[in-house]
């Protein structure tokens, strides 16, 4: 097989004069978080982006297919976001919720309108996890009960209370937040009791999560939270009629149900904008980060107007949250998805990646599972399609092998087991043809 080659760009990046990556990973052991980990044996380090590319210290381009994990929505440094911040920049870069500010209002009008049902009141803050806090402190102090119910492989944050509904042992410490937390079995079909071949998987699945009502807390729930499709477990997606059940169930126990689309909103998905709609739900709480504005430290918890008189009664306050630049970026961020139509691309060129999957999964065994919706796509890899083994260090070589051949992807699952690919929506039929090329090359590799 002939060595991929990545699609032209009329991008010219710039000559790289900083320190080198040796002497960058030095500084950072020496003064940095010894708990941040890496993905490649030989580190990489990016230093330029334009779209859906990035390029190396070296001037090496690659195809970043996670997105700066999943965060870059648009493409890297896209022309209309960085103008809209710059143009902020240079004219004031920072006002409180006290003060008022065009920018914020008029992206909460702009964001609201792409929300479905009374999901009209925003709140702006910089991160996922904040915006997970927030949400299950709304529901706390609305419903007056306490405890949550999560999923089993879920990721929803790196603060205390987000590891307390995280149930995912790599990225969770012991904290006194799980207290009050529940978490049910994970819809996860290709792992589960109830797999793709049961048409009634979605309701089995909820009536775990009913059983965690009647058995494991007061009869009574403050809410239930859930990544549309879990991200970090490995791009989980849940079958059919899943959380339409559970949302009843939840409902029913006077709690409310909160949608995580930090990964999967913004038209990621494809076939709508927002994950929990593939489901033909409406949450009450919707969390968001990541790609609401592709790069920058912004995130959202939207919310009925009911649901929000909940936190009348004290000061809510938020230093950054929403602040003019961060607002021009995120307005500008939806101004390009609608533009440049990035959901019928992620739903046209996730379509076609999903087929050349297909042919790859029957070429190569080690490939058990191919799911996901959109431009948000799972491979997990398995030593014995039968048994189910995770093929984890099968799954860091390929990441390894793509990279060298100039293909950024990620890894997800309880073993990391499951490559994750979910890159900038802006990606062309070109770059699916490499991505596929560089997969079934990678592949291949193992069995050398």
């Amino acid at each position: 097989m002939k060595t991929p080659i990545l699609p032209p760009t009329g991008h010219q990046p710039k000559k790289y004069t900083g320190p080198t990556a040796e002497e960058v990973l030095a500084l950072r052991k020496q003064f940095m978080n010894p708990g941040i980990f890496l993905y490649y044996k030989k580190p990489l380090m990016v230093v330029e982006g334009s779209m859906q590319y990035v390029w190396d210290d070296s001037g090496k381009r690659y195809l970043d297919g996670l997105g700066g994990i999943v965060t870059i929505s648009v493409g890297h440094c896209h022309p209309h976001v960085i103008a809209a911040g710059n143009r902020q920049s240079e004219l004031y870069q920072h006002s409180t919720t006290i003060y008022l500010h065009p920018n914020v209002a008029q992206y909460a009008e702009k964001l609201a309108s792409k929300m479905p049902g009374d999901l009209k009141a925003c709140y702006f803050v910089n991160s996922g996890s904040e915006a997970n806090d927030l949400a299950l402190l709304m529901a706390r102090a609305y419903t007056q009960n306490y405890d949550m119910i999560a999923l089993r492989n879920a990721y929803h944050g790196g603060n205390a209370s987000g590891m307390g509904v995280t149930a995912h042992s790599t990225w969770k410490y012991n904290v006194p937040h799980s207290f009050g937390v529940h978490h049910a079995l994970a819809p996860y079909q290709y792992r589960g009791p109830f797999g793709y071949d049961d048409a009634d998987a979605g309701r089995k699945y909820a009536n775990d999560v009913k059983e965690v009502i009647d058995f494991a807390t007061p009869g009574k729930v403050a809410g239930f939270i859930a990544e549309s499709i879990q991200g970090v477990g490995g791009f989980v997606e849940f079958p059919q009629g899943y959380l339409k059940q559970t949302y009843e169930y939840v409902r029913a126990a006077g709690g409310v149900c909160i949608a995580d689309e930090v990964q999967t909103g913004f038209g990621r998905t494809g076939t709508h904008f927002w994950g929990f709609e593939t489901q033909d739900v409406i949450p009450d709480i919707v969390t968001m980060a990541k790609g609401i504005g592709n790069g920058c430290p912004l995130a959202a918890v939207v919310t009925t107007h009911k649901i929000a008189q909940s936190l009348m009664g004290k000061i809510h306050f938020n230093t950054f949250g929403g602040n003019p630049v961060v607002s021009a970026m995120g307005k500008a961020v939806l101004e390009v998805i609608e533009k440049d139509n990035l959901q019928a691309n992620a739903h046209k060129l996730g379509t076609y990646i999903h087929a050349g999957l297909a042919k790859l999964k029957e070429k190569h065994k080690v490939i058990g599972d191919v799911r996901g919706k959109g431009l948000m796509i799972g491979i997990e890899m398995v030593k014995d399609r039968v048994t189910k083994v995770p093929a984890s260090a099968e799954c860091a070589q390929v990441l390894e092998t793509a990279r060298d051949l100039g293909l950024l992807i990620g890894k997800g699952g309880l073993w990391g087991q499951t490559i994750r690919f979910a890159p900038p929506m802006c990606i062309t039929q070109a770059d699916a043809d490499f991505l596929l090329e560089v997969l079934d090359e990678s592949f291949s590799a193992l069995s050398l």
